[in-house]
């Protein structure tokens, strides 16, 4: 689903909403998710799962190209963990007509 699919179930959703203020409210809750990702917060949406950061320490590798070694510095990624709920969901097999 991208953005402008959420914006539109919402709008459909809840008939009191115009598409601008669906897409006023999913603006505001992603940048309040990134906002907190960016201070190093960790986010759980209960049911859904959370957001968090993992620490990757510097490395060496290789370039494919040449086999050169190259250092990889540390850097911080997201990681996503789904919650119970949402494994459950996805676990069940999907039904077909």
């Amino acid at each position: 689903m991208t953005k402008s699919e959420l914006i539109a179930r919402l709008a459909g959703r809840f008939p009191q909403l115009i598409s601008k203020d669906a897409d006023f409210a999913v603006k505001v809750i992603l940048d309040a998710l990134f906002e907190a990702m960016v201070k190093g917060d960790r986010i759980e949406i209960r049911g859904f799962g959370s957001f968090s950061l993992n620490h990757r320490p510097p490395r060496v590798g290789r370039n494919p190209k040449s086999g050169d070694k190259v250092l990889v510095p540390a850097k911080w990624v997201p990681h996503f963990k789904a919650g119970k709920e949402l494994r459950g969901c996805v676990d069940k097999p999907i039904k077909t007509a």
